[in-house]
């Protein structure tokens, strides 16, 4: 089998006597979107953190495209190929929505050393930011100030955001946040489509999204992977449903 292209294997961190992370292990497959789904305080944050660079774990191992990053920083995992949208919105509300996903392509080139260039007038980054727009249907917003967009929209840019990386996968932590019926079923045909381009590991509590885009879901509880499977196979499983959708089991 081919091998994944993100893996953790018996990623562990705690907080005092907090296991957040108690030897995690799953993967993801090139193609598919892998769903993190577990009741709130189950980990899945922290697992993100430390999977994008955020948080060092305690033990464990991250590997990216057959490589142990598990030492490597946020941007030198970004420059591999590793994209992440976040469950707070990361972007400068007073910028233009061009704006925003220009300064994010600086993370290509490792940012901070260009940030005080002329970055506006770079041809290269503007290219980058007007094509990743174009993919999710902002180019008409490019000169609106991100403040002004819909949330949905805000979701939208975020994910421009991560495109002009050329990221090999996507991290993305609760993308239908906030957003109506309308929104979760625009960007959910989007996440659908993109996987092609990058698969994604995705966190999200819209389980209406989760069953219509899963290849696989892994269910966390109090810091552990309870199970792995297909929709049907977690909905039928017993110890996810008594741990997470709160159903008992027949007497």
């Amino acid at each position: 089998m081919t091998e994944p292209i993100l893996e953790t294997r018996a990623l562990t961190k705690s907080f005092g006597a907090l296991v957040a992370s108690n030897a995690v292990s799953l993967d993801l497959r090139v193609g598919e979107i892998h769903a993190l789904i577990g009741p709130n305080g189950a980990g899945k944050s922290t697992l993100i953190k430390q999977i994008a660079g955020n948080l060092a774990p305690d033990s464990g191992e991250i590997r990216f495209d057959g490589r142990n990053v598990t030492a490597l920083d946020t941007v030198e995992r970004a420059q591999l190929g590793l994209g992440r949208t976040f469950q707070i919105s990361s972007l400068a509300m007073e910028y233009t929505v061009l704006q925003n996903v220009v300064l994010g392509a600086l993370g290509r080139d490792g940012g901070v050393m260009r940030f005080w260039r002329p970055v506006l007038k770079d041809a290269g980054l503007i290219e980058a930011a007007r094509s990743a727009l174009e993919r999710v249907g902002l180019q008409d917003h490019a000169a609106t100030r991100t403040a002004d967009l819909s949330h949905g929209q805000r979701r939208q840019l975020e994910v421009a955001v991560a495109l002009t990386l050329k990221p090999r996968a996507f991290l993305m932590d609760e993308p239908m946040a906030g957003l109506g019926a309308e929104g979760s079923r625009t960007l959910t045909g989007f996440l659908d489509a993109l996987r092609q381009e990058a698969p994604i590991l995705l966190i999200e509590h819209d389980m209406d999204a989760v069953f219509a885009l899963a290849d696989r879901i892994s269910v966390l509880v109090y810091g552990e992977i309870i199970a792995t499977g297909t929709g049907d196979e977690i909905r039928a499983n017993a110890d996810v449903r008594r741990a997470y959708l709160g159903e008992e089991e027949d007497a």
